[in-house]
This record gives structure tokens, C-alpha cells and sequence, in this order.
């Protein structure tokens, strides 16, 4: 009798059973085919293709610069590498802010050029109208509150959000209208613990934490800070699981060394 392994794909329905039964949801950034596979392998749940590959892959200093096309480039490779986890596209900053039509019309481009599975869209009631539109034309919506970093100019720096009470009252309440708005799970940035426990306890759907405490229903990091790739960033609620830098340093280094010794290539690594 031949065994037929069939791979589940993740989906907005599972998600929400994981947040019901009170299974963790992992996540984690990537921007191309070779992580996004090696990731979905390791059994990761969701993969965002996250805006901050504005600073990660291209060195700008804020999400801001990247556009929709660069987007939708890399979110395709990671939607070939994920056979599996359910993969989130971030509607960059300019793509969806000026009305709810043109949300739309860049949450369509994103679905329909490179096959994922979600759009990510960052803000509260100010895009609820945009959320709307887009959910009911079939398209899943992540949401996004908090530290919201294509709004660093306007918050003027990246410490924690809604300390105040004035603010984490307006943060609850943005949480409850997103979620009113259609979407299916929201992400929680740099802000206090108990904070982060509330909003997950009165949401019924999934909230996903970076800085956010453990209260809530599963946690993202992008995977170039996980990877210790990069070095200068180094806040309280990133813990790193590599020291990739290092390591791929010396191997380049030695490489290098290899090649200029004439020892690369030698004898049996030649025809």
C-alpha cells in the first residue's frame, strides 16, 4: 500500500484553531526562494514578506522607499519556496494610503503577480474603510498596530508605543475596529506586555507580537535579526538564534585565502 504525504497548507482557518486551542503561532520575515523554503521546512506557520526587506535587503533606513513592484518581485520567490506556511505580503507605504480603491487595486496586483496568500496593511481606523473593500473582494488582511514604522516620521522614533494610557486605550480601540473591519489576524509592535495580553483576550482573532509581550497569540521576527545577520540592532525583544554574520564572514574570508594560496582549487576539484 503506497503512503501518500500530502503537505497542508496553513490558512487563515487554521491560524484561528490555533488561536482557539491555544497553539502558538510562529513566524518569521523572509524575501526570497532559498529562506522562504528552508524556513517552511523547519515548519514555520506564516512567512511575511515583510516591507522591511527597505532595510534589510537594500539598506534604506526606513521601510518607506520600497515600492509595489519590489514587492510583489520578492514575495513571488518566497511564495515558490513555501509549500506549506501561509505567506503575507506588506502593502508598502504609498500603495493603499490615499483611498480604500487603491487599497485595492495594489492588494489585487499583489494576490494575482505573485500568488500570496494575504496583504498586510499598517493602521487602525484611518484604513478600516480600505480593509473592508479589500476583504470582501476575497482578499485575507493582516492588520498592524503599535509601532507602525511607516509612520517613524510622524512618531519621530522607535521606542514603545501606548505606554500612556490615553494611547493604549486608542490602540484598544483601533484593535477592536480592525478586527470589526474583516481582518483575520493583526500584529502588535513594541508595546507594553500587559497591554499585548488585553488585546489578545478581547480579540477573537489571531495577534501575532514583535515587542509585545508572551501573552499573546504568536510571534514575529525578522529573520536577518533571528539569524544574527545583522549586528546593530539590538533591542530588548529580539533574541538571536545564529550568529550567521560571523560565520559567513569567515567563510568568504577563508575563501578568499584559499583562492590567493592557490589551495582553491586543487586536484580532485577540477576536470
Amino acid at each position: 500500500m503506497s503512503v501518500h504525504s500530502e503537505i497542508k497548507r496553513v490558512t487563515t482557518h487554521s491560524l484561528q484553531k490555533m488561536k482557539q486551542t491555544g497553539e502558538k503561532i510562529s513566524m518569521i520575515t523572509a524575501y526570497d526562494y532559498a529562506f522562504s523554503g528552508i524556513f517552511d521546512e523547519a515548519g514555520i506557520d506564516v512567512i511575511l514578506v515583510g516591507d522591511s526587506a527597505s532595510n534589510t535587503m537594500m539598506g534604506y533606513e526606513t521601510t518607506l522607499p520600497i515600492t509595489l513592484d519590489q514587492m510583489i518581485f520578492m514575495a513571488g520567490s518566497v511564495v515558490r519556496g513555501a509549500k506549506r506556511a501561509f505567506v503575507v505580503c506588506d502593502l508598502p507605504f504609498g500603495s493603499y494610503q490615499g483611498d480604500s480603491k487603491e487599497a485595492l487595486k495594489s492588494s489585487i496586483r499583489i494576490m494575482k503577480e505573485s500568488g500570496a496568500h494575504a496583504v498586510k496593511l499598517e493602521g487602525g481606523k484611518e484604513i478600516c474603510e480600505s480593509i473592508t473593500r479589500i476583504v470582501s473582494s476575497g482578499i485575507p488582511v493582516m492588520g498592524h498596530l503599535g509601532l507602525t514604522p511607516q509612520s517613524i516620521y510622524k512618531f519621530g522614533t522607535y521606542t514603545v508605543r501606548a505606554k500612556e494610557d490615553a494611547e493604549a486605550e486608542e490602540l484598544i480601540r483601533n484593535a477592536h475596529m480592525v478586527q470589526e473591519a474583516g481582518a483575520f489576524a493583526l500584529v502588535l509592535e513594541k508595546i507594553p506586555a500587559s497591554l499585548g495580553k488585553r488585546v489578545s483576550e478581547e480579540l477573537e482573532i489571531p495577534v501575532i507580537g514583535i515587542g509585545a509581550g508572551m501573552h499573546v497569540d504568536g510571534q514575529v521576527l525578522v529573520m536577518h535579526d533571528l539569524l544574527g545577520i545583522t549586528k546593530d540592532f539590538s533591542p530588548r525583544f529580539l533574541r538571536r538564534y545564529a550568529n550567521l554574520r560571523d560565520d559567513i564572514r569567515t567563510a568568504a574570508a577563508n575563501y578568499i585565502a584559499d583562492v590567493r594560496s592557490k589551495d582553491f582549487p586543487n586536484e580532485k576539484e577540477q576536470y
